[in-house]
């Protein structure tokens, strides 16, 4: 058996590199995801049906992602479903060319490549955009839409499409759809302070943050010692004690390699670790009517695979956790609201930002009132 699984693996990553070199990369991505690789005539059957698709389209839309293909099992990023809804919904004039895992960079990096139409689309947190149009780092006011629901209730709101997406378009984007991943948590490192139910158990806790200086302050206002460590360096840091904390989403700190680092989990819901699939603006303007009306359609389409995506990844990624030995803890309302009372976004603490970054307390308020009211979409909270 285990020569018929080295075999295959050997048959794998021949075809892959065999499909990658004859400049079929993302053929050899979607024949992997799809489970195809193991076999040369199934392999060359997808190579096939992609150059075609290439060549029958009128245009040709790089995607680029963090993430690796598989990433969606626990984080439910959605490329190779965006792919797919993009050609179907545009009837094959558009072709989208896979660039996942990093290969164009991450981040940032990958909304400056947008602005800059480099690439003509690629995925990004919310937080990213706050450099290009600042309103939307209003999803880091803790509990403002920290709960997937309130996110969800936001993003496909007619106020947040009123006050925000002009001030994206403004900056060279189209937000083509938000994507739903789950909230941050507080994840303690193995070895550190035991569970943390409520914020008097972070007091003393260094805890990660990146460069937001909303977060920075929101876990000074629980107890906690902010230190802002880079993404990169956040395992190590972790593993040595320069951190003892920190708070990305479940399906993140699967994917990104934590699990046998940490030991308690808890779902404190404060705010949303979400992203964006953003598209240049001027390329968008470009295509004709129907193109761009099958891209938004395929953006609605993978919008909604997303919400139904977001508790089966989450319940995977705990599972993986948990086998690590990582306990995980859900807080009741009464607990919940002790942590809304300390920190959340009703505190004076947060007035400036709401006013610097929705314009005024009146365009605020017609968000915060998006936020808190059920839209088209439900979606699981953990």
């Amino acid at each position: 058996m285990n020569e018929e699984l080295k075999d295959k693996a050997l048959a794998e990553r021949r075809n892959f590199l065999k499909l990658a070199t004859a400049g079929g990369f993302t053929a050899a991505l979607v024949a992997g995801a799809g489970g195809m690789l193991w076999s040369e005539e199934a392999a060359a059957q997808t190579a096939q049906e992609e150059r075609e698709r290439q060549a029958a389209a009128e245009y040709t839309m790089t995607l680029a992602t963090a993430y690796v293909l598989g990433a969606s099992r626990s984080y439910p990023i959605m490329q190779l479903d965006l792919k797919e809804n993009i050609q179907n919904a545009t009837n094959g004039k558009v072709y989208v060319k896979l660039a996942p895992g990093g290969q164009l960079g991450a981040g940032g990096a990958l909304a400056q490549a947008v602005q800059g139409g480099t690439i003509q689309c690629a995925q990004h947190s919310l937080s990213n955009f706050a450099p290009f149009a600042s309103v939307v780092d209003l999803i880091n006011l803790p509990y403002f839409c920290g709960s997937n629901q309130r996110f969800t209730n936001l993003v496909t709101s007619d106020a947040w499409k009123g006050e925000v997406h002009p001030k994206i378009e403004a900056s060279g984007f189209k937000a083509l759809f938000y994507v739903v991943i789950d909230p941050r948590v507080v994840a303690v490192r193995a070895g550190g302070a035991g569970p943390v139910l409520s914020p008097s158990d972070l007091e003393g806790v260094k805890f990660r943050v990146p460069g937001s200086k909303m977060l920075q302050q929101y876990y000074r206002l629980v107890g906690a010692n902010p230190t802002p460590v880079a993404w990169g360096e956040t395992p190590s840091a972790i593993k040595q004690g320069v951190a003892d904390a920190l708070d990305p989403a479940v399906g993140a700190l699967h994917v990104f390699g934590f699990a046998d680092i940490l030991s308690h989990v808890t779902f404190t819901q404060a705010v949303p670790d979400s992203q964006v699939y953003s598209v240049n603006l001027e390329w968008f303007n470009s295509l004709s009517s129907d193109v761009q009306e099958g891209l938004e359609f395929a953006g609605e389409v993978s919008a909604q695979q997303n919400l139904a995506k977001v508790p089966a990844a989450r319940a995977y990624a705990m599972s993986e956790l948990s086998k690590a030995g990582v306990e995980f803890h859900s807080l009741s309302e009464d607990q919940l609201a002790v942590w809304k009372e300390t920190g959340g976004y009703q505190r004076s603490e947060w007035d400036q930002y709401k006013t610097d970054l929705a314009g005024s307390m009146g365009n605020f308020e017609k968000l915060e009132e998006a936020a808190g009211t059920m839209g088209r979409y439900y979606v699981h909270d953990a």
